[in-house]
């Protein structure tokens, strides 16, 4: 039985360092250690698991099973630690409360920065640590208590979550200046099904909102390629790989000048609505709470200034 009061954290360090660089050598010398103590700290973890965990190669090293299963608990474990210093460290300096938020891309690129300045200024002993996901897996994350709070699309699931209104966006279609429908100023997304799409990868609510679209108008959606980022989507479509369906406020001005035209949807599905959610454990807590307030009630903040 392995005790794991035994496990020393700088050994682990060492360990994760090794197993990134493939390399004892390239671990002293990105460590700034001798060869000797990393080959040391490596035998007294291969002592106290007692398995092989590094195979020695003329050219390096590779891990073995149980090198590569220790390799992701130390790093879980080492992230885990890191987290903790940097939260004793914040409460050193004066923080008071941490916050985690998961939200979709569209509400980063649009709308949080702006409201997460404004909040973060009126309430400095706050931190808020903020993750871009799917709008499916923030569900998820705050059925399970993964996150506080979450910003995701009215298209995805949410039972059990309390919400309230966020955000509401405007999609609209992207496509090259001198694409065919370029002159057109408002168009049914049924009218575009004949044409290639760039879209977003598989998960993304905004692809499922144009797939369901598609699907109730009898006609299939033509992806030609997928993307991560609305960034990525307007890279592609300038290129002429397709047109594109994005939010209103996340298209560069500068793309709308001489590369891209930005043409209004007729469909009441692209008026779209962001939710504000929060896990029923973290709602009794206050700055959690106090974020939630402040970005359901973002909107109307905007609307009376």
């Amino acid at each position: 039985m392995v005790n794991p009061t035994h496990f020393d954290l700088q050994s682990l360090r060492v360990f994760v360092l090794v197993a990134a660089s493939g390399s004892l050598t390239k671990a002293a010398e990105r460590g700034q250690l001798t060869l000797s103590a990393i080959s040391k700290r490596i035998a007294e973890l291969e002592s106290v698991t007692d398995c092989t965990l590094l195979i020695r190669r003329p050219r390096g090293v590779e891990l073995t099973a149980a090198g590569r299963g220790l390799l992701d608990h130390a790093t879980l474990v080492l992230d885990q630690v890191n987290r903790m210093a940097n939260e004793m460290s914040d409460y050193a300096i004066g923080v008071r409360g941490h916050v985690t938020l998961w939200a979709n891309t569209s509400s980063i690129v649009q709308f949080l920065p702006l409201d997460l300045a404004r909040f973060l200024d009126e309430n400095r002993i706050i931190k808020i640590s903020l993750e871009e996901r799917l709008s499916g897996d923030i569900v998820d994350a705050l059925q399970s208590g993964k996150t506080d709070l979450g910003v995701f699309a009215d298209n995805v699931p949410a039972h059990g979550v309390e919400k309230r209104l966020y955000r509401q966006d405007e999609l609209v279609l992207l496509v090259p200046y001198t694409h065919a429908l370029a002159r057109e100023e408002r168009i049914a997304f049924a009218q575009t099904l004949d044409e290639d799409y760039v879209g977003l990868n598989s998960g993304a609510s905004l692809l499922a909102r144009m797939t369901d679209a598609a699907f109730a108008a009898g006609r299939p959606l033509k992806l030609r390629i997928q993307v991560s980022s609305f960034d990525g989507i307007c890279r592609m479509i300038e290129a002429g790989l397709g047109i594109g369906i994005l939010p209103r406020a996340a298209v560069r001005p500068e793309l709308v000048v001489d590369r891209l035209r930005v043409i209004t949807l007729s469909d009441a599905w692209a008026t779209r609505t962001l939710w504000i959610g929060v896990h029923e454990r973290a709602r009794s807590v206050p700055e959690v709470a106090r974020l939630f307030a402040f970005l359901s009630g973002a909107s109307e903040s905007d609307h009376h200034e």
